[in-house]
């Protein structure tokens, strides 16, 4: 079976994953096409990567007095 021209009548396990836990492979896609833009980008030096705000560390703070915090 060709998946290419498959019609959806053949493939009803693979629409109800896609009810059930939405369509990965077309978010996947998504995701790359954009990973691919911003790289292009990056590579061009057009754009300045930045990490997403979920994806950035807190930073740990030393003491205002100095001290290790350990004691």
């Amino acid at each position: 079976m060709n998946l290419q021209t498959a019609g959806n009548d053949e493939l009803p396990v693979y629409d109800s994953l896609v009810r059930e836990r939405g369509d990965v492979v077309a978010e996947t896609r998504s995701v790359a096409e954009e990973a691919q833009i911003r790289m292009a980008q990056a590579l061009s030096g057009h754009g300045i990567l930045q990490p997403a705000p979920d994806q950035m560390a807190p930073q740990p703070t030393a003491p205002a007095d100095g001290s290790t915090g350990v004691g």
